[in-house]
């Protein structure tokens, strides 16, 4: 059975993608704890993140690093907090979270409810930043 990253990255399932090559994604996470809480994640499907080939686990904090440069000049934050926590979902995912106190980085917190519109802008920033 797919994951849901793999259902994201086959089109079965919308995302607000932020960024895209043939090898990894980058999209809004549907339950932020901050506006800008970005997931980036390798399109091949692996449970663990350690146990990616070497040159793939490079390639994706790579690409993530990219990713949350984006994300850090359009989103207000002091920086762009890193996290690899892979318990909700069996597929390896980095979280990017722009933070302005730790708090913004607590995975107990409420997550936001944003409107589609709200999605939109925020993607549409990250993407022209």
């Amino acid at each position: 059975m797919s994951s849901i990253f793999t259902k994201i990255i086959n089109g079965e399932i919308p995302a607000y993608k932020i960024a895209e090559d043939e090898n990894f994604v980058a999209f809004l996470d549907a339950m932020p704890l901050v506006k800008g809480h970005t997931l980036v994640i390798p399109k091949k499907e692996v449970d663990l993140i350690f146990d990616m080939e070497s040159e793939e686990y490079k390639n994706l904090w790579a690409f993530a690093q990219t990713v949350a440069k984006k994300v850090k000049n359009a989103i207000p934050c002091i920086r762009v907090g890193v996290a690899v926590v892979g318990l909700e979902v069996p597929h390896a995912h980095i979280h990017l979270i722009p933070l302005n106190k730790m708090e913004d980085m607590n995975f107990r917190n409420e997550r936001l409810k944003l409107s589609a519109e709200e999605y939109s802008e925020i993607q549409n920033s990250i993407i022209n930043s």
